[in-house]
């Protein structure tokens, strides 16, 4: 298979550093099609494993790709404070149905600073028994971060699980000033 995607598209990633490690993103021509967490060598290898299987292409790595370059930029702005709102084209390819749902309702619907229960999720969506569903599509976001499913949270005031660890949910949210800075 050609890195072009003779069997599939193109897909371009690079590793940005950031307040909570490393972050693997990757872009195709439709839009940035996901960010993985904690882009060590064997995490990262991993990843371009996983998305050269499910999108028929290897990935190249290509910091500097007009479809990425945004993306990296607008990441960095994030961290430092400097973005609240995401602006970029998503693929949503690597995931579909109910998920696709929820996540795009939490990414239309839930802003920097603030956050919602599963329950509310899955209401917005109009399924309000699949709270659980809900915390299933938020650890199948291949978009973190920038779909924010650090954002939903348990309805006790508890923040729930998160599949880059909780201590990075913790450190988005004090990001967003959602909860205190954690004490490190």
């Amino acid at each position: 298979m050609s890195a072009d995607g003779e069997f599939g598209q193109r897909v371009v990633w690079a590793v940005v550093d950031s307040a909570i490690g490393p972050l693997l993103l990757a872009a195709t021509g439709a839009g940035l099609v996901n960010v993985v967490f904690h882009a060590t060598d064997g995490v990262r290898e991993r990843a371009l494993d996983r998305l050269a299987e499910r999108l028929g292409s290897t990935p190249v790595e290509d910091p500097g790709s007009p479809w990425l370059a945004e993306a990296v930029r607008q990441v960095e702005e994030y961290f430092a404070g400097r973005r609240q709102d995401f602006a970029l084209p998503l693929d949503w390819s690597l995931i579909s149905g109910f998920n696709r749902r929820v996540l795009r309702e939490l990414a239309a619907g839930v802003p920097f600073g603030s956050v919602v229960g599963y329950g509310d999720l899955a209401r917005r969506v109009g399924q309000p028994e699949a709270a659980q569903a809900v915390g299933a599509a938020m650890g199948a976001n291949p978009l973190p971060v920038v779909v924010p499913c650090h954002r939903v949270v348990e309805r006790d005031g508890g923040i729930g699980g998160f599949g880059g660890g909780l201590e990075t949910k913790r450190r988005l949210l004090a990001l967003e000033g959602v909860l205190p800075e954690p004490l490190f």
